[in-house]
C-alpha cells in the first residue's frame, strides 16, 4: 500500500470508525494495520530539530533524522550512527568523525562532511547565509565548537576552544540531528514545515492541530522500519487522549494521566510502559522583580508546597520528590547529601513575614498540557492552595503549551512571579547550564527565565563541562547543587517516571531513558 493510500486509510479510520471502535473494543483492533497512530501531548512547534526545545517535538524528529551518534537502546551511552567511528585528541579539543558512506537524505542528496559542516555552521555562525532559518535555542549545546572542518568527503572534524565533556551526549540529543542542506536552502524559513533528514521515516504531511504523518524510508541505512507510516496526533487534554485511545483513535499514547494508569494495568487488552528517567518538574521564580528577589521568599515557597502530597495524590505515585537541579537518575552526579525541602508551612509563614511580603499578590503561569508537565492544571491548583495557606494570594493564568513557552522562555520579568516548567535531559550539564547561569538569561539566548545569578555557580558549571574526569566532574556538580539548593531560584517539585500505554498488539516498543520514541522496530501484530 502506498503512503497516500495509507494516509487515506488513516483519515477514513479517524473520521469514520470512532463509534464502531467504541462499541467493539480498543484502538489496537481497528487502526490501519501498517500505520501506528501516536497520541502526543501538544502540537509540534517545528520539525526543524535545531529550532525546537520540547521533547514533544523531539519524539517525532528522532524518527525523521539521524545524528552522528545516537543513544544506545535502553541507555544514555552513545554509539555510532551517521558516524561509524571517532577519535578524540589527547588534549580533548579535537574530535574527528569518520562518516558512514552511501547514505542519502530523503531528497536524494548525499550525506557527507560538507552536510555536517553546513548544519553546525548554520547553528553557530551568525553570518552564515542560512542562520536566519533559526533561531536555534539549544545551540548552547555546541558553543565549545570554534570550527567545523571538512577533512575529506567522509571525514569531519570539530575544533573546540576547550575540553567539553558533554559533546558526544549532546551530539546524540535531537539538537544534533542532521538536516538536508539542500532542503534548507530551498525552503528557508519554511524548512520546519518541509523537513528532510536521513532517518527511518520520511515526512509526508502536517495538518496543523490534527496530525503529522511520516512514511517508511525503504532505503534506510540501518534497515527499513517495520511500519509503513506513523501518524502523530496532538491531543492536549489528558482525559481526551484517554477517550480517543479507548474509542479507537490511537495505538500508542504517551504521558498518561496518573488517574488512568491502574485501569490500563488491569486490562490485558493494553500494555503499560513505565521507566524512571532524568526528569525535573519545578517552578521558575522571578528574581528580576517582585517578592522572589528575596531569598527568604524563595525558600518559603519550597517549604510551603507539600510536594509529597503532590506526588502521592495528584501524581499518584508516578514520581518522586525532587531535591535540586540535577535529577537523581544521574546517580554519579546527584548530590545525595541533600534532602528535599520538608513541608513546613509554619516556617514558610515566618520567612514570608520576615521578608515583609505577607499577603503578597502573585501571578502564576500554568500550561494546559505539555512535554513532561505532569498534570499541570491540577498541580498548579494544588500549589496555589498551598501558597494561599501561608498567606500568599496567587492568581493562575493558563495557556496552551506553545503559547505558554512563548511567554516563559523570553523571561518572566514584568509578566509573572512564578511559572511551571519541566525538563527531560541527557546530561547533568544540560539543565543547570542552560537555565541557571547568569550568561543564560533570555536576552543572552538561554533559558534562565527567572534571572538567577550566582558567580560561584557560573564558575562551577563552566569547570564541570570542561572536566573530562567523571569523578572530578561529579564533585563540581555536587558543590553547585548545594549552592542552588540554598539559593532556591526554583521550587523543586518532582522527578517523574515516564509512561506510555499501547494496545496489546503493538510490539517491539520500549520506553527510553532519553524520553524519545524510537519507532523503527515497532510493529502491530
Amino acid at each position: 500500500m502506498m503512503i497516500k493510500e495509507l494516509l487515506q486509510s488513516a483519515h477514513r479510520f479517524l473520521f469514520g470508525l470512532t463509534v464502531f471502535a467504541a462499541l467493539a473494543g480498543p484502538a489496537a483492533a481497528f487502526t490501519p494495520p501498517d500505520v501506528l497512530i501516536v497520541g502526543q501531548v501538544a502540537e509540534p512547534k517545528s520539525l526543524d530539530p535545531q529550532a525546537v526545545t520540547a521533547v514533544n517535538d523531539f519524539r517525532i524528529l528522532i524518527n525523521l533524522y539521524d545524528g552522528l551518534v545516537r543513544y544506545q537502546e535502553g541507555s544514555l551511552e552513545v554509539e555510532p550512527a551517521l558516524a561509524e567511528s571517532w577519535q578524540i585528541s589527547d588534549d580533548g579539543k579535537t574530535y574527528t568523525f569518520k562518516l558512514r558512506k552511501g547514505v542519502k537524505f530523503h531528497d536524494g542528496t548525499p550525506f557527507n562532511a560538507a552536510a555536517v559542516k553546513f548544519n553546525f555552521d548554520r547553528m553557530l555562525e551568525e553570518d552564515h547565509p542560512y542562520s536566519d532559518t533559526g533561531p536555534f535555542p539549544l545551540a548552547f549545546f555546541f558553543d565549545a565548537i570554534v570550527e567545523t572542518k571538512v577533512i575529506d568527503e567522509h571525514t569531519v572534524q570539530f575544533k573546540l576552544d576547550q575540553p567539553y565533556a558533554p559533546l558526544l551526549s549532546n551530539l546524540a540529543y535531537p539538537t544534533g540531528l542532521i538536516v538536508s542542506p539542500t532542503a534548507v536552502k530551498q525552503n528557508k524559513q519554511n524548512f520546519g514545515r518541509q523537513p528532510v533528514g536521513t532517518g527511518p521515516f520520511k515526512f509526508a504531511k502536517w495538518e496543523s492541530n490534527r496530525l503529522v504523518a511520516l512514511e517508511k524510508n525503504p532505503n534506510y541505512w540501518d534497515g527499513a522500519p517495520n511500519l509503513n507510516a506513523l501518524v502523530f496526533r496532538p491531543i492536549t487534554d489528558a482525559n481526551t487522549r484517554v477517550t480517543e485511545f479507548l474509542s479507537g483513535g490511537i495505538d500508542l499514547m504517551v504521558e498518561v494521566a496518573p488517574d488512568n494508569m491502574d485501569m490500563f494495568k488491569q486490562d490485558p487488552m493494553f500494555t503499560v510502559y513505565e521507566q524512571a528517567g532524568p526528569h525535573l518538574w519545578f517552578l521558575i521564580l522571578n528574581m528580576k522583580a517582585g517578592p522572589f528577589q528575596d531569598k527568604r521568599m524563595r525558600q518559603a515557597v519550597n517549604y510551603a508546597i507539600d510536594k509529597q502530597a503532590l506526588v502521592n495524590d495528584v501524581l499518584q505515585g508516578t514520581a518522586s520528590v525532587a531535591t535540586g537541579p540535577i535529577p537523581a537518575a544521574f546517580d554519579w552526579a546527584h548530590n545525595d547529601e541533600l534532602e528535599p525541602y520538608p513541608y513546613d508551612p509554619e516556617k514558610a509563614k515566618k520567612l514570608i513575614k520576615a521578608a515583609g511580603f505577607d499577603g503578597a499578590e502573585l501571578t502564576f503561569y500554568v500550561t494546559e498540557g505539555g512535554s513532561g508537565m505532569l498534570n499541570p492544571i491540577p498541580m498548579g491548583t494544588a500549589i496555589q492552595a498551598d501558597l494561599a495557606a501561608v498567606g500568599l494570594d496567587v492568581t493562575i493564568e493558563t495557556y496552551e503549551w506553545n503559547t505558554f513557552l512563548g511567554k516563559v522562555n523570553p523571561g518572566l520579568k514584568g509578566k509573572a512571579d512564578l511559572a511551571e516548567m519541566a525538563w527531560m535531559t541527557n546530561d547533568p550539564d544540560t539543565l543547570p547550564y542552560l537555565a541557571l547561569r547568569s550568561d543564560a538569561w533570555p536576552e543572552y539566548g538561554g533559558f534562565n527565565s527567572g534571572y538567577y545569578a550566582n558567580p560561584k555557580v557560573d564558575q562551577l558549571l563552566q569547570a564541570a563541562r570542561a572536566e573530562t574526569d567523571r569523578a572530578k566532574r561529579a564533585e563540581l556538580y555536587k558543590e553547585m547543587q548545594a549552592i542552588v539548593y540554598e539559593d532556591a531560584p526554583w521550587a523543586f517539585i518532582a522527578n517523574w517516571k515516564q509512561n506510555a500505554v499501547s494496545g496489546a498488539n503493538v510490539k517491539g516498543f520500549e520506553l527510553q531513558p532519553s524520553f524519545l520514541l524510537l519507532l523503527k522496530d515497532t510493529y502491530k501484530q
